[in-house]
Formats: C-alpha cells, structure tokens, sequence
C-alpha cells in the first residue's frame, strides 16, 4: 500500500515537471510571434505617419502660398487706396494754402479799412465836441442841462399822449359796460317785484288802557319776571302812553314775546301759568309761521328741493333785519336779481337763485354760534349737501373768499345791488356824517385838491382840482390816485363816483 502511494507521488511529480517543460515552451513560442507582429505594425505606422506628414506638408505649403497672394493683394489695395488719400490730401492742402492767402489779404484790407474808421471816428467826435460847444454857448445851457430839458419835454408828451389813451379807452369801456350794465341791471330790477320791510330791534305793543301796565307787572313784579323768563326778553315798561317796549337781540323770541303778550291782554288773565302757557302756544304759532315763511320764500324765487332745516332757517329770517332791512325779504331779491342778471348772460338761472337765497342763511343762527355768517353759513350748507357751486356763490359775496364762477360774481353783485338801493337800509345820522368827513377828507390830502364836496348821500365826490398845478391831461391820474385813496382807507356799500373837475377863470372889471 505504501508503495503504491509511493509510486503515484512518483507519477504526480513526474507529470508535472512534464507539464511545466512544454507550457514553457509553447509560451516562448507565442510571445516570439506577438513581438514579430508588434513590430511589423510599428513599421506599417511609421510608413503610414510618413505619408500622411508628406499630405499636410503639401497643404500647409498650398494654404500658405494661397494666404500670402491674399494679403500681398490686400496690401497692393492698400497702398493704392493710400495713395489717392495722399492725393487728396495734397490738393485740399493746395486748397486750403489758397484760402489763407486770400483771408490774409482781406485781413490785411479790413485792418486799412479800421485804421480809416477809426480816424474818421476821432475826426467825428472832435467834430460833435465842437459842435456841442458851439450848441451850448448858443442855447446857454450845458449838455446835462439841455437832456434834463428834452427828458422833461419827452416825458411830458409821453404822459399827455398816456393820458389821451387811457382817458380814451376809459370812455369806450365806460359806455360800453355802462350800457350792458345798465340793460342788464334794469331789466332784473323792472321784472323784480319784492316788497321791503323796515324793522327794529325792538317792538312796541299797544295797550287798551294805562292800568294794563299794572297787571302786567303784577304784585311785586311776578308777571313781568315770568314773561321775560319764559321769553328771554326785556319789557319796558316806561312813561309811554299805552304801549309796552320788547327789546332783545333774537328776533324770533322777541316776535314769541309779542304774540304771548298780545294774547294775555286779549284774554285778560295775566298770571304766571297762563303766561307759560300763552308763550307755548306763540312759540308753536311763530315756529309754524317760520315754516310757511321759508316755504313761501323757496315759492317765489322757484327753488325746490331745500333740505328742511333750510327751509326752517330762512323762514327765521323773516324776523331778523340788518341794517333796517329784512334778511328775508332782501335775500328773496338777491336771488331775483341774480337770476334775472344770469338770464341775460346765459349763465346757470338756477345756481344764481339758489345761491342768492341762501347767500345770508348764516344770519338765521349768528345769534347762537360763533362766527361770521359766512362761516357760519358754509358750515350749514355743507352739512345739509348742498352742492360746492352753491356754497362758492354764498361764501363769496362779501370778498371773503374769491369767487369761482361767474354766478358767484352775480350774487355779489346782487347782494351789493339790494343792500345800496336807495331806502333799503338806515343808516345812524353819525355814522353817515363821519362818512362823509372821512371821504373829504382823503380828497382834500391829495396834492393839487383845491376842495372837495361829498354830495348824492355819499355816493359821488366833487372834486375841484388847482388849475395851476393839474393840468387838464393829468385829471385822470388825479382822479384814480383818489379813487385808490378811497377803497383803500374807506368802508362804504356799492360804489362811490370821484368826479374831478378843472376850472380856469379870467375875471375883469368894467369901470
């Protein structure tokens, strides 16, 4: 057994020895043949590689030469192009050398030519030099004297011709405006038919008899206390026969105080709670009369859709008077006569009256707010919506704030036009005298016045001018310095006329 192991390790390794001794040599052979190849591939490279070097090398030459005619062409161009620049710049050169030659001759010609002037100049002004001596020992004047002269003179021909042309446009615009105005004006007042009632501020009740005043006094003065606490207004009770004085700043509580003391005479029973009772039911009465009185007014001016707080409001004017004219009644004309003017302009009938209405509706409450009654009035017109057209043309009637239509122009024209009528309202004898001083008074401080005289209520100013020192020429600019003096330095209603009048007298005696 063991040999039998023996030999078959015997065989194993002589198999393998074998195996080792021809795999060496069949590997030698293989890789001979794989170097044989390597290198006949080398070759066919090299040979390959050759050629191909030997192909680009023909084309680059080719490529080369082809790039070198190009730009050898490019450059025979260039230097062709070169040459015709050089040719044209030698000829505008040519050109220009011509030119300077000619502008140097001129320059040379116009130099002769200044130098010529220039003597002729100097031969000039000794000239005139002697010439204004000779002119001044003539006129005997020297030449600052001689243009102070003629300044004066042409400043005197300049203001003459001045004067003839605005006195000359004045009188054109004058009868123009003065004739459209007077049309438009005349119109509106004819067609106008508003009645006007002057009031107080105060109202007289009449008495049947002196012992009514007793028993609306009462026992230790009960009565009378009641009725002017329920009222809110004072009575008088003085040495007039048969007549009982109400005075209070409201109008309306004084129209409540009235009718409340009408009645208890008519009824007799004075006491305080009948007193409270009577004032109830004038109060009622007056507030029902406030309302038919706005009603009414919004009737005749044909304005509609009034908010009824306005209409209430203007029904209060009823009661209240400015200046002596009824607030109510003068505002039913503004609205007239601003509808009327606007007609004829063909401007908006129906924002003029509605404006011209409401233009004072302040005045219905100026008692109880703060404020004037333009502000006042704005306040109430925006509140109740009224339109922005409506609060302009009512705000702007007294230049408070500038008018943005010309329908708000025709309510202050209106306004001025009802409020400076002749009658429409009372003015204090001492404010109309101080008046009237006042405007003589800035005439008379005026250079080149002689007198003044304030005639036509105040609504002209004569004017008698010193012939001596105004001339005829110089009264228009006498008289719009005064006329500025005046709106300036005096409050006046409407407009105010400055006539200015030159006079020269010669006077002789017969003897």
């Amino acid at each position: 057994m063991l040999t039998t192991v023996i030999v078959a390790l015997i065989c194993l390794l002589i198999g393998i020895l074998a195996g080792y001794i021809v795999r060496k040599n069949v590997s030698e052979r293989t890789i001979g043949s794989a170097e044989q190849t390597a290198k006949n591939m080398l070759l066919d490279a090299e040979k390959e590689a050759k050629t191909i070097k030997k192909e680009i090398s023909l084309e680059a030459k080719e490529e080369a030469q082809k790039l070198r005619s190009d730009v050898d062409r490019e450059i025979k161009d260039r230097r062709n192009e070169m040459t015709r620049l050089e040719r044209r710049l030698l000829q505008r050169e040519e050109s220009l050398d011509k030119k300077l030659e000619n502008i140097e001759k001129k320059e040379d010609q116009i130099a002769k030519k200044e130098l010529k002037v220039s003597e002729k100049e100097q031969e000039l002004d000794k000239f005139l030099e002697k010439q204004i001596e000779e002119l001044e020992k003539i006129s005997g004047m020297s030449s600052e004297d001689a243009k102070t002269l003629l300044l004066a003179n042409v400043e005197k021909e300049i203001r003459y011709e001045a004067s003839l042309m605005i006195k000359d446009i004045e009188q054109k615009a004058k009868e123009e405006g003065e004739k459209r105005a007077r049309e438009i004006i005349t119109t509106s007042i004819q067609r106008c038919a508003a009645d006007h009632v002057a009031e107080s501020t105060v109202s007289v009740v009449p008495l049947p008899n002196e012992e009514m005043k007793g028993r609306i006094i009462g026992r230790e003065g009960r009565n009378i206390r009641a009725i002017e606490t329920a009222t809110g207004i004072d009575l008088i009770i003085d040495d007039t026969p048969e007549a009982v004085i109400l005075s209070g700043f409201d109008p309306v509580r004084r129209e409540i105080a009235r009718i409340a003391l009408e009645k208890l005479i008519h009824d007799g029973r004075i006491h305080p709670a009948r007193i409270e009772e009577m004032v109830e039911k004038a109060e009622k009465e007056v507030n029902q009369n406030i309302k038919e009185a706005g009603e009414q007014a919004t009737f005749d001016v044909g304005v509609h859709n009034l908010h009824p707080e306005l209409v209430k409001l203007l029904g209060r004017l009823k009661y209240r008077t400015s200046y002596g004219q009824n607030v109510l009644n003068h505002s039913v004309e503004v609205a007239h006569l601003a509808g009327l003017m606007a007609s004829e302009l063909g401007l908006d009938v129906k924002v003029a009256k509605r404006a011209g209405l409401l233009h004072d509706i302040g005045k219905a409450v100026d008692h109880e707010v703060e404020g004037t009654h333009v502000d006042i009035g704005i306040d109430l017109l925006k509140r109740y919506k009224e339109h922005q057209n409506i609060i302009d043309g009512m705000a702007s009637h007294h230049g408070d704030y500038e008018p943005k239509s010309l329908e708000a122009v025709l309510v202050t024209a209106a306004d001025a036009l009802s409020a400076a009528r002749p009658g429409a309202r009372r003015e204090t004898l001492e404010t109309y005298i101080k008046r009237l001083e006042k405007l003589e008074e800035i005439a008379n401080s005026t250079e080149g016045v002689e007198k003044s005289y304030a005639i036509q209520a105040g609504r002209e100013i004569r004017i008698i001018a010193k012939p001596d020192k105004v001339s005829d020429e110089e009264l228009v600019f006498l008289a719009r310095e005064i006329s500025k003096k005046v709106e300036a330095e005096l409050e006046y209603p409407g407009q105010i006329k400055v006539n200015v009048v030159r006079e020269t007298r010669a006077i002789e005696y017969a003897k």
